[in-house]
């Protein structure tokens, strides 16, 4: 179904409910000019009314829901379709070249290369649908240790540059190499919040990349870390919207850019299971976001 094919499903579940809404009030005040004179017939009526303008409301916006919900879920069938379908097709087409003809050592060692690119790629997906799936179904907690996350944030952001192929003023990470910050939870865990906030960074900053990481601690508490890109910005409206699952922006800057939906989702739970926050800002299109994730240090 089209975006505007959806629209009009809600908007046809809206004017019904509208509709019903005004067919019950004008069928009540029939109901009690026929029956003022019955005591009992009007108290019924009046009683009944409430409770079917209620069930009216209630079921209007259980169907706009649920339209809703399959316009999601449909949105990320795609996603998932095309995160898929593209790693995969391109393994099999630099497969095929390798068998079927002659290639010069440079040019092999270079395939193999973008196919090993092709199955990280690939590996993170389903990562991150399983990773999703599991909180949804709110798991128990795994193993958890002290995790340095200073030494975690460094490693993540020496890896982007060069999976991603991008010079160090590109991306540039502030924190104090000699102060370690240490959080109890589930190093795997954490390093995926890392992970989504820095690739989303690149992949919403456009052609212009350039990131800020920063570490800092915030007080003798907590930690704080803050991924800021120059890139589309968000609306005001969509800035809690975007950590619900399947989300996407509506519109040129959401459907453009490749995703499942699942990597801001699955922030915001980890954050969440680990005792703290995050949260986005923006002052809209075209003035890049920062994300802040907010941690409980471990006492010392």
């Amino acid at each position: 179904m089209t975006p505007g094919g959806r629209r009009k499903s809600i908007a046809v579940f809206i004017v019904l409910g509208v509709g019903l809404a005004i067919g019950a009030v004008v069928l009540n005040v029939g109901w009690i000019i026929v029956s003022w004179e019955n005591v009992g017939l009007l108290v019924v009526g009046l009683v009944v009314f409430p409770l079917v303008i209620a069930g009216v409301v209630v079921n209007s916006v259980f169907l706009v829901r649920e339209v809703r919900r399959n316009e999601q879920h449909e949105a990320f069938i795609n996603a998932m379709t095309h995160e898929l379908k593209t790693p995969v097709a391109s393994i099999r087409l630099y497969l095929q070249t390798l068998q079927n003809r002659q290639v010069e050592d440079t040019k092999r060692q270079e395939f193999y290369g973008i196919m090993l690119e092709d199955s990280d790629r690939l590996l993170s997906t389903i990562e991150q649908v399983l990773r999703a799936g599991q909180y949804g179904a709110k798991r128990r907690h795994g193993a958890r240790s002290a995790v340095d996350l200073s030494s975690l944030v460094a490693d993540y952001v020496s890896l982007a540059r060069t999976r991603h192929r991008l010079a160090p003023e590109m991306l540039t990470l502030r924190s104090a190499a000699s102060e370690r910050r240490f959080v109890f939870g589930e190093e795997d865990e954490l390093r995926a919040v890392v992970s989504n906030l820095v690739d989303n960074a690149i992949k919403y900053s456009g052609s212009q990349i350039r990131i800020d990481v920063e570490l800092e601690q915030t007080d003798d508490s907590t930690v704080t870390l803050r991924v800021r890109d120059h890139g589309v910005g968000i609306q005001p409206a969509e800035q809690k919207r975007i950590f619900r699952r399947f989300y996407r922006i509506p519109g040129s800057i959401g459907t453009r850019v490749s995703g499942t939906g699942l990597g801001l989702f699955i922030v915001r739970s980890v954050v969440a299971r680990h005792g703290g926050k995050v949260y986005a800002e923006s002052d809209g299109p075209g003035q890049g976001s920062t994300f802040i994730v907010q941690l409980p240090l471990m006492a010392s």
